[in-house]
């Protein structure tokens, strides 16, 4: 059974608890998930309505077939430009990779029209507040924010 589109019923006041001791996450749809930018490296944290903590360090396509192109249009493969990324992402996701996989957090890599990223996530229990908070926290302070 997937359990992605699945809103845990504790959300709504672990939502507001976060948004009340946190102010610096937001959402981009109503009642969706709460996002939060880590430190100048690009990393975000994200907590999903059914119960997940994602560290996220990803680039938008664009931005990588400008780089490699150095500004000049050019019609990439997206093979190439999906190893470009990923090598532009390596070093930032090197550095963090043993503390978050040894805190429980999967890795995980994706790739759409418009972004590649890596991202680790965990389930966090909205029945324990304290725990979901404490996650939250640990993330700032590993990833910089």
């Amino acid at each position: 059974m997937d359990d992605t589109n699945r809103v845990d019923p504790a959300w709504a006041s672990v939502r507001a608890q976060l948004r009340r001791s946190q102010p610096a996450f937001y959402e981009l749809e109503a009642e969706g998930p709460l996002l939060m930018d880590l430190g100048s490296d690009g990393w975000l944290l994200e907590i999903t309505p059914d119960g997940r903590l994602l560290c996220q360090m990803g680039m938008a396509i664009d931005d990588v077939k400008s780089l490699m192109s150095e500004g000049t249009p050019e019609d990439l493969g997206t093979d190439e430009v999906a190893k470009q990324a990923k090598y532009y992402l390596q070093p930032a996701v090197n550095k963090f990779r043993p503390a978050l996989r040894g805190a429980g957090f999967e890795e995980t890599s994706a790739m759409t029209e418009d972004y590649v990223a890596t991202t680790f996530q965990k389930a966090v229990d909205f029945r324990k507040p304290e725990d979901v908070e404490q996650a939250v926290r640990w993330c700032r302070q590993q990833l910089g924010a």
